[in-house]
């Protein structure tokens, strides 16, 4: 075989494709026989050119995993000699990488299995060799082992660290330092949380860092980029790997990111850097003072103009608004006061770029500071305004975006400037560029959507305006246009009705569009005519509707996922509009909602298989190529059909509920599918299936107890739904789907009754105090172990945690006392400092909810609760007092002796809120309830005179 191999090596490196073509085919055929693995052997020692030797090598590693177990012992120690003297002893640096890479597969099973003891010491000999190919390749190996065989140098790593330092800092040769940067980054997965190990780790940051300033000097932007790639590894490690090291790397990160000599590449690179950390690491930039200097590049970062040729995705200004974005998300304190001054003092900057930058940086941080901007809303609407009115198209670009920001997440604040902002809207609407036009559709779209009755004395000029725009302008800005419609329909409610017939005549003429380029507003009208009918009501709507349905099954046949996802939202809204006689449909709209479930993620997997992309060897396969070991190097996923999936997640849900037990015959599929995505990777989809479950569940209780095994089956739902939500309320790590979860269990709870849920109260209860303690997976907080004091946890979680307390006592009654005594302490945790103000509005709510329904026993609590609820009862804002005095009647109600003590300080209290001109009447009735039920409870322990004054 030796001879003909050769032969057919050398023929299919000519440049001949027919010849390669036969070479390659023959080479299939002996690669089958355990024998091709010595006869490779022979060449790659033997051969006299080095692509010879090189593709002997490369077919070994490809055909090794397959044929290893069959060779005979002697075989096997012939081979790894030959790899041995091939990697030490070749002239030829490809063939010594090509034979690394063969050894790091065999050791995968011969480490393991003890034939080959040699090979570590083999190693770290190597590394520490005069020669330069030497210790460059035994970096390379020690890299590509960590592929193979990590954990094994997990006790070896004390000794390794030493050889790594002095490799790093190696002066004659650049390929030793950057194969000591990919081996030091190949090791980060396998470090624990031992204090050495994790030292040993932080000592290699000062020098990747020296490296990597001294190769951007030579403009050796690749091995810079090596150093990224590794903080990014540190970033992500759960091992504390990062200490004080922190401070330099953001040093560095924002050194690269502010230059603009360098390739656009790189600098994305060390912005994404940052952009981790913001989002990983927010503690460490607190407590290392970072957020300030971070800002102070991001912003001005946002006046840079990308170049033509440039990647717009790649481009800076877009990067740091990413970074600023994720910034005020996970440090809205921190991020606001630097983010104003920036937009305060560029906002009259004789360059527009500036004043872009200026609105960009409002808009941007809107999200994250939401309920910080407030505060400031009326100052940042003058700039936003303002800049909605300058001459520059940029500017007015961006103040339609920052609005459409403000419109979104500063409610319902901003709705009370509808006045000014809506004019201001209007007009832009009518701006000569198309690129403003249709960021103020989007402003538009997202203002009007909750503005409710104070739409309507705009609704005539708005829909004029809309339906003219949408009959005159190119299909980008038809499509904005439509989603302004929508919300208008949303917020008028009834009052769109005259618009209706119209409006919904438009939409018909999109939704029979099929060319490819037509087909995203064909989706946005699909979404426009379910809004609309959801507007409108099914008196209206329900005789019109069939030929939209009709329209709306036969766009899935154009292979487009968007449409299929504002299909599917279509169908849901007609479901809700419909209810019951949407049943009729179900035959139809279900498997497409089944299909789109079950579609393929998408998911696109880089294969890092540097012989076969850097020499041409690709070809060369065999049969049992699926025993070849590729390296996955990166995972991506089409997110459209995320969202298309998410959508019909929803669907499904929506159906049930809407029809119930009509949907009997496919809850079996339906139920298959939810727990799967409850699972999912992606928290969108997660969150669909969490709110699915339950309404799967309200389904399943809705079908006649006549149905054969229906009592069975509405158990073992009830039982898959709650282990499936317990689960996601300690291990999920989306706050917003275990939020989900918490008030969907409460839902059920009170809906289903004690009965149903005993056999799971003692779960919940341990879920509960676990979120309570702040101790689940969405709750962990990046840290380097110590407390900085500043709270900054998600207001919907707990308000969501908070509600299951009250559900529980409603099915519990007095027998909640023995649950409730576990979590009462951690509840009022987050009525003390640091917490803020609004988590004594949610305890205070929640004690005087669980009163009421606990009873008698929230006598015992009284001494902790009375304190707290009197010092609200004095509180300026009106929500506060509104629970604190409802609180205070339950307690009065339910208290019993322990409460006739506080009855003096309660009255004064309650006298003051009657006397206060900021009281509204829901603070006084609640007032009045609280002093009422003092009267029945003890009517001997009030003085009537302070009652008649106060009243």
């Amino acid at each position: 075989m030796a001879q003909s191999l050769e032969l057919l090596l050398i023929q299919f490196l000519m440049p001949d494709n027919d010849a390669r073509r036969q070479a390659e085919e023959q080479i299939r055929r002996l690669a089958r026989d355990p024998q091709v693995v010595p006869a490779l052997v022979h060449h790659l020692r033997t051969a006299k050119t080095p692509n010879v030797r090189q593709l002997a090598a490369v077919l070994l590693r490809k055909k090794i995993t397959s044929h290893w177990p069959k060779l005979p012992l002697d075989s096997k120690a012939s081979l790894k000699q030959a790899l041995i003297d091939s990697i030490t002893l070749d002239h030829s640096h490809p063939v010594r990488r090509a034979s690394a890479n063969v050894v790091s597969i065999i050791a995968k099973y011969a480490i393991p299995a003890g034939e080959w003891p040699e090979l570590l010491p083999f190693l770290f000999q190597c590394s520490q060799s005069p020669q330069e190919d030497h210790r460059e390749v035994a970096l390379i190996l020690f890299s590509s082992l960590t592929e193979t065989i990590g954990a094994t140098f997990q006790s070896h790593l004390n000794n390794l660290q030493p050889i790594l330092l002095k490799c790093l800092q190696d002066e004659s040769s650049s390929r030793v330092r950057i194969a000591a940067l990919k081996a030091v980054g190949s090791f980060i997965e396998y470090v624990n949380d031992g204090g050495d190990i994790v030292k040993m780790f932080r000592d290699f940051v000062p020098s990747i860092l020296n490296i990597s300033r001294q190769c951007l000097a030579n403009g050796e932007e690749d091995v810079a980029s090596i150093a990224f790639e590794i903080f990014d590894e540190l970033i992500e490690s759960p091992a504390p790997l990062l200490g004080d090291s922190v401070r330099s790397i953001v040093q560095f990160s924002l050194e690269v990111s502010a230059n603009q000599d360098l390739e656009i590449n790189i600098r994305q690179q060390a912005i994404q850097i940052i952009s981790w950390l913001a989002k990983f690491k927010a503690s460490f930039l607190k407590k290392h003072k970072l957020v300030v200097p971070i800002l102070q590049v991001m912003c001005p970062l946002l006046t840079e103009t990308a170049n033509e040729d440039e990647d717009s995705d790649l481009a800076a200004d877009r990067s740091a608004a990413e970074v600023i974005d994720t910034m005020a998300i996970n440090l809205p304190r921190h991020v606001l006061a630097p983010v104003l001054e920036f937009a305060s003092v560029s906002f009259n900057h004789i360059n527009p770029k500036y004043r872009e930058a200026a609105v960009t940086s409002l808009g941007v941080i809107s999200e994250g500071c939401c309920e910080h901007l407030k505060d400031k809303l009326e100052d940042c609407l003058k700039i936003v305004l303002e800049a909605l009115k300058d001459q520059e198209q940029m500017v007015r670009g961006a103040a339609s975006f920052a609005l459409g920001q403000f419109a979104e997440h500063l409610q319902p604040e901003i709705l009370s400037h509808y006045a000014n902002v809506l004019p201001c809207i209007l007009n832009a609407l009518e701006d000569p560029s198309d690129e403003v036009k249709e960021k103020s559709y989007y402003a538009l779209a997202a203002f009007c959507e909750d503005m409710g009755e104070d739409i309507l004395p705009y609704l005539d000029p708005l829909i004029c305006k809309l339906v003219m725009s949408l009959q005159s302008s190119p299909r980008n800005l038809q499509e904005t246009c439509m989603s302004a419609i929508g919300s208008v329909a949303a917020a008028a409610e009834k009052a769109f009705t005259p618009y209706a017939e119209k409006v919904l005549e438009m939409m018909k003429g999109f939704m029979v569009l099929t060319s490819d380029e037509d087909l995203c507003a064909r989706a946005r009208a699909t979404e426009v005519v379910g809004i609309v009918a959801m507007a409108v009501g099914r008196a209206r709507v329900e005789a019109i509707l069939p030929p939209f349905i009709e329209a709306a099954i036969s766009g899935f046949g154009l292979d487009y996922s968007e449409l299929r996802e504002y299909t599917h939202g279509f169908f849901s809204n007609v479901a809700e509009i419909l209810g019951d006689s949407f049943t009729q449909y179900l035959p139809h709209v279900v498997p497409l909602v089944f299909s789109s479930c079950n579609l393929d993620d998408g998911s696109a997997v880089d294969i890092d298989d540097a012989d076969s992309v850097d020499n041409g060897f690709g070809g060369v396969s065999s049969d049992d190529d699926a025993n070849d070991e590729p390296r996955v190097r990166n995972i991506s996923v089409r997110t459209g059909v995320l969202d298309e999936k998410a959508a019909a997640t929803q669907a499904i849900g929506f159906f049930a509920l809407h029809t119930k037990s009509a949907y009997a015959p496919y809850l079996e599929e339906s139920l298959k599918i939810l727990i799967r995505h409850s699972g999912y990777f992606h928290e969108d989809l997660r969150l669909q299936a969490v709110i699915s479950l339950k309404h799967i569940l309200t389904a399943v209780r809705a079908i006649p107890p006549t149905h054969a095994d229906v009592q069975e089956k509405q158990k073992d739902v009830l039982d898959t739904v709650l282990n499936i939500y317990i689960k996601t309320m300690t291990e999920d790590d989306d706050k917003e789907v275990v939020a989900q979860a918490c008030m969907s269990v409460a839902d059920i709870v009170k809906n289903c009754g004690f009965a149903a849920i005993e056999p799971y109260i003692l779960r919940l209860a341990e879920a509960t105090l676990i979120l309570l303690r702040q101790e689940s997976s969405c709750q962990q907080v990046e840290s380097d172990g110590e407390d900085d004091g500043d709270i900054d946890h998600d207001e919907v979680l707990m308000d969501a945690v908070s509600d299951l307390l009250p559900a529980f006592a409603k099915v519990m009654g007095s027998y909640f006392d023995l649950i409730f005594a576990k979590l009462f302490d951690p509840l009022m945790k987050f009525a003390k400092s640091p917490h803020p103000p609004q988590d004594k509005t949610m305890v205070v709510a929640t004690l005087a909810e669980v009163a009421q329904e606990m009873g008698s026993p929230i006598s015992a609590y009284v001494d902790k609760i009375m304190p707290l609820v009197l010092k609200e009862l004095a509180s300026s804002d009106a929500t506060n007092r509104r629970n604190a005095a409802f609180c205070v009647g339950e307690i009065c109600k339910n208290g019993g002796a322990a409460a006739l003590k506080y009855y003096g300080d309660i009255l004064r209290s309650l006298h003051n809120l009657f006397s206060n001109s900021e009281s509204d009447d829901a603070v006084r009735d609640n007032a009045a309830g609280a002093i009422a039920r003092m009267i029945m409870v003890q009517p001997q322990s009030i003085p009537l005179n302070q009652v008649r004054m106060t009243f």
